[in-house]
């Protein structure tokens, strides 16, 4: 079964602007195998707003999931420079390093990085 995990995408984020995200693990009940992945929306108000229309998803694929926290994104998609910032009041600050990480994997030739900022 490593296939179904490997078929949820890393990192899905808005193309472009400033919006929420939240790092998300994805685990399989009572197995080992886990991942962490990134989402992020202008259409979501609230970070839990992205965790409810993700849990759900995963749920169906057969995962459990645990938010880690949230921030918020700057996507330059014409510069190819992503930032990472904010926190989340609801779940707390993610580790951002830990999502830049991710997003390299996804936007392998942007400049992307973090900070505590909080705007």
């Amino acid at each position: 079964g490593g296939t179904a995990m490997a078929a949820v995408r890393d990192v899905e984020i808005d193309p472009e602007g400033t919006f929420k995200y939240i790092l998300v693990r994805l685990q399989r009940p009572g197995g080992e195998e886990q991942r962490d992945i990134v989402r992020g929306t202008k259409a979501a108000e609230f970070h839990n707003h992205i965790f409810e229309k993700v849990n759900p998803e995963m749920e169906k694929l057969g995962y459990e999931c645990k938010c880690l926290g949230g921030g918020k994104i700057d996507h330059n998609s014409k510069d190819k420079k992503i930032r990472v910032f904010g926190l989340s009041t609801g779940y707390g600050k993610a580790d951002h390093s830990v999502t830049v990480e991710i997003l390299k994997k996804t936007y392998t030739d942007y400049e992307i990085t973090w900070s505590d900022d909080k705007k």
